[in-house]
């Protein structure tokens, strides 16, 4: 099916893949390789830890592909191998020598901001320091809670396929997931215009005592979710309505969900795509027990200084 690869559905080529055809295997993994690849930037904050992680996500995966047997969506199945690989690279990076890693320079050299093509120049800055911004505030969140925001928000999984690939349930997910949004917004409130909390007191507005706010972001994270019933919904429009700072404060949430869903994937060159395909072959064309294909990766560029 090499002719018409790109047209197919994950499962059909991951049912060509379980029966050993090489080609499915190798075009269901270019397919995600920009997507794990972005997932492991996020994830370790390096770009040369990332390529690792995308490699043998990928070796690991074709290795595996006749294992698979559907309990999950593919893409749940890819993620949790590149999440391993993720955690692996933490656990050793955690006692390493302090190198001068910038999240910025990763952001402008791996991960280019998604600007819209009538976007003038000033719109498409403001884009990219929103984006730079965005990936300092995920980069600073506490593990478990930067890799459900990624698969949820910036990856697209379901709550319930994140819970099948970091292997919590979904409340916890979901739990995980508003504190981060929370977390990210806040840290995004002053580019948005939005230095605004919930539970402060709103000015009045027809001459009435001041009423107290409720939780409002909390409530819309959790109503992106769908955890919030009809009623509560309709008191949490009313008062947004009648409430400038809450307003303020959900739209910034809002733009800071928007701003996470549109994260573009990087650019793979050719190339790698290229010298990945033919590696993927390789190692399913081996016989058991032959010597392990060899590592592809792009030249690395030099390291920067340690701290003294």
């Amino acid at each position: 099916m090499k002719g018409e690869a790109s047209e197919a559905s994950d499962e059909q080529l991951m049912a060509a893949a379980r029966s050993g055809d090489a080609d499915s295997v190798a075009e269901l993994l270019a397919r995600y390789q920009p997507r794990v690849l972005r997932f492991g930037l996020k994830m370790c904050g390096n770009p040369e830890d990332a390529q690792d992680v995308l490699q043998d996500t990928l070796f690991a995966a074709a290795r595996t592909a006749r294992d698979f047997r559907g309990a999950s969506q593919v893409s749940s199945w890819l993620y949790a191998i590149a999440r391993s690989f993720c955690i692996k690279k933490r656990r050793r990076r955690k006692h390493a020598p302090a190198e001068l890693e910038s999240l910025d320079v990763l952001g402008a050299a791996e991960v280019p901001a998604a600007t819209a093509p009538d976007e003038s120049p000033e719109q498409a800055l403001e884009t990219r320091r929103l984006q730079q911004a965005l990936g300092a505030a995920i980069a600073a969140l506490e593990p478990a809670q930067r890799e459900v925001l990624l698969l949820r928000d910036v990856e697209g999984l379901s709550a319930a396929e994140v819970s099948t690939v970091v292997g919590v349930s979904v409340e916890a997910v979901k739990s995980r997931l508003h504190r981060a949004r929370l977390a990210v917004r806040a840290a995004l409130a002053p580019l948005l215009g939005a230095e605004v909390s919930s539970g402060v007191e709103a000015a009045p507005t027809d001459g009435a005592a001041a009423e107290r706010c409720p939780d409002v972001l909390a409530l819309l994270s959790r109503r992106l979710e769908g955890d919030v019933d009809p009623a509560l919904c309709a008191d949490l429009e009313a008062h947004v309505a009648r409430c400038a700072r809450c307003r303020i404060a959900c739209d910034s949430l809002k733009q800071t969900v928007a701003l996470c869903r549109a994260t573009p994937a990087p650019a793979t060159s050719v190339a790698l795509r290229d010298s990945l395909r033919r590696a993927v072959r390789e190692l399913l064309a081996a016989p058991p027990g032959a010597a392990p294909v060899a590592a592809v990766r792009p030249p690395r560029s030099p390291r920067r200084s340690r701290r003294s």
